[in-house]
């Protein structure tokens, strides 16, 4: 069995917390002793191995321990029990601006940085113009980060820890301030770690990202790990536990505010006719559904590529896609006239949401899936037919 890169061995984490109010030296000075603290418990007993040029994701809502777990990794922070052991060279991109010292250049953080990820200056003279390059901050790498945007932070951040040729990348939340190009830009560069065989710790909020890069993926809940599964499965694990939980906060993908108390429920969805369809062919769902009480809500559906990129997500406000539905058991059909990809298989995942896909009241992942053929010679994913003509002067 090979080593792993990354072992993660029982690993808890508790802050103590001071519940005292004294705000001054003088109120420390007349009450000494008798401050109380309350434990946090941030990590419990977590306990996984990252193999070698694996790609794992950590997923988790707020204050589920998933920086907590990095900095853990990265030695900011200590274990309380369990250990952690790292092979080879690591660099870490964790919260915006960590690392900057916010009154020195882009220039001077560069080799602040390099020095503490272990490199000499003269190793940061050979990548250093690539970093910059990478960072897109030719015009400003001599003014002080203070001065710096949070896209900038994000660029400059991201190219050192990618430009020092690490072993294993550490990468919590960033890719997520940054704009649609730069993101296209820092998945590309990824995507060239997998190749090379490194190994990377990923942590999103868009689910779609860890679906589409990842190997597998980890779900933290309130420090403790539920789910250590392919990305498709701890998607399903993350999403499905939110629903059962009543207080939550954003979900994974875009425009996903709010779950609420799960009061409707999807029992099945069916494809009708059958799962395996031609190019341009219409798609029939029947999916059925349980609600406690009666209800707005919209149906969304996403298709994935077998490799996890998304495809397409339906627009929940969408005309058609709002309907009532009663308290009890019913059925909702949903039509697309025209399923215009090019052959493959695509995973479907369906949900029911409140106006404007700001609340979830339910979300299956993998609900069904749909195999289409295609008989022509175009290829990459969507089937167009242009028509070609001559204008005539």
């Amino acid at each position: 069995m090979t080593t792993p890169a990354v072992e993660i061995q029982h690993v808890s984490k508790h802050f103590r917390l001071s519940s005292d109010r004294h705000s001054s030296i003088k109120e420390r000075v007349i009450h000494p002793g008798r401050s109380s603290y309350t434990d946090l418990v941030a990590l419990d007993d977590v306990d996984f191995a990252v193999g070698a040029g694996e790609t794992v994701g950590i997923l988790g809502r707020n204050g589920s321990g998933k920086s907590t777990l990095l900095k853990c990794v990265c030695g900011v922070l200590r274990p309380t029990t369990g250990r952690i052991l790292v092979r080879g060279s690591l660099a870490g991109l964790l919260e915006l601006g960590a690392g900057f010292q916010i009154e020195l250049s882009g220039r001077d953080n560069i080799y602040l940085n390099g020095a503490m990820l272990g490199l000499s200056k003269r190793d940061i003279d050979l990548v250093f113009d690539d970093i910059v390059a990478f960072a897109e901050l030719e015009q400003f790498i001599d003014t002080q980060v203070k001065f710096y945007s949070s896209g900038m932070y994000v660029r400059l951040g991201f190219a050192v820890a990618v430009n020092v040729d690490p072993d294993v990348l550490v990468i919590d939340e960033v890719l997520a301030v940054g704009d649609e190009k730069f993101q296209a830009k820092c998945l590309d560069r990824i995507r060239t770690f997998q190749q090379e065989g490194r190994t990377i710790l990923f942590v999103s909020h868009n689910a779609d990202q860890v679906r589409a890069i990842c190997d597998r993926a980890v779900v933290l809940e309130s420090g403790k790990m539920i789910a250590d599964a392919t990305p498709g499965e701890a998607v399903r694990t993350f999403r499905e536990h939110l629903n059962e939980t009543p207080t939550m906060d954003a979900l994974s993908a875009p425009n996903r505010q709010n779950l609420a108390v799960r009061n409707v429920e999807i029992t099945g969805v069916d494809v009708v006719g059958g799962a395996k369809i031609h190019t341009g062919d219409p798609v029939h769902l029947r999916i059925g559904v349980r609600a406690d009480e009666a209800v707005s809500a919209g149906v969304v559906l996403e298709f994935h590529k077998h490799t996890g990129e998304l495809l397409c997500r339906t627009d929940p406000d969408a005309p058609g896609s709002m309907v009532d539905i009663p308290k009890g058991e019913t059925v909702l059909t949903v039509d697309l006239a025209s399923f215009d990809v090019l052959d493959g298989a695509y995973q479907m995942n369906v949900g029911i949401v409140g106006p404007h896909g700001t609340t979830i009241f339910d979300w299956k992942e993998s609900a069904s899936a749909v195999e289409v053929t295609y008989e022509g010679r175009a290829s990459g994913m969507l089937a167009l037919e242009p028509t070609v003509g001559i204008e005539r002067s």
